[in-house]
């Protein structure tokens, strides 16, 4: 089975509360569902039609259980405390093996 990742780069912060509050229930929402953080940064070089922003990017054991995890009771609660504190392009993807 190929891993699942999620990769999400945030376009902008509108509201940093709300970031900070999505993060506190984001982190062990992931991490219950086996998600591990490979990287999470401010930091970074965008090209093409990128924005250089923040960018996190989660690995799971598998699609299946990175699709999963975003349908959770416990991820969606922190979807709903983030609301419209920021505009990001949220992914979903499959690893190559």
């Amino acid at each position: 089975m190929t891993k699942g990742y999620r990769v999400s780069a945030y376009r902008t912060i509108a509201d940093p509360e709300k970031l900070a509050s999505y993060n506190k229930l984001a982190g062990p929402a992931v991490k219950a569902a086996g998600g591990r953080a490979l990287a999470r940064s401010d930091r970074g070089v965008a090209h093409d039609a990128g924005i250089a922003a923040r960018t996190v990017l989660i690995e799971f054991d598998n699609f299946e259980q990175a699709v999963a995890a975003h349908a959770s009771a416990a991820y969606q609660e922190a979807l709903a405390a983030l609301a419209d504190g920021v505009e990001r392009d949220f992914r979903i993807i499959e690893g190559l093996d």
